[in-house]
């Protein structure tokens, strides 16, 4: 069983930062894809970025390039987001997942976490 453990959301002015973390327990965390998608109210769930097990290739929506980043720290089963000059539409919740696939559908990642809110006032 893997658990998936989103933490770093809350709420932040426009044009501020965040860094959401994701902890992984349950399974060889540096051997798995790695990803950050979201879902706004209303809206579908939407892909955010990707980064593959060893952490030297990441592929984000276009949407967020240029202002969001995506790491790992795969000694501490981690991987983060850094989300900087946000924006109301930013507003989400957003969800870390696992899987063996390099894509940005979510039907290729295995385990979710269950979410942490980011709110964007203007």
């Amino acid at each position: 069983q893997v658990q998936l453990v989103e933490s770093g959301g809350g709420l932040v002015q426009a044009g501020g930062s965040l860094r959401l973390s994701c902890a992984a327990s349950g399974r060889t965390f540096s051997s798995f894809v790695m990803g950050w998608f979201r879902q706004a109210p209303g809206k579908e769930r939407e892909f955010v970025a990707a980064i593959n097990p060893s952490g030297s290739n990441t592929y984000y929506a276009d949407s967020v390039k240029g202002r969001f980043t995506i790491s790992r720290d795969n000694a501490n089963n981690t991987v983060y987001l850094q989300m900087n000059s946000l924006k109301p539409e930013h507003t989400a919740v957003y969800y870390c997942a696992i899987g063996r696939l390099w894509t940005s559908n979510g039907a290729g990642y295995d385990y979710w976490g269950q979410g942490t809110q980011v709110t964007v006032s203007s």
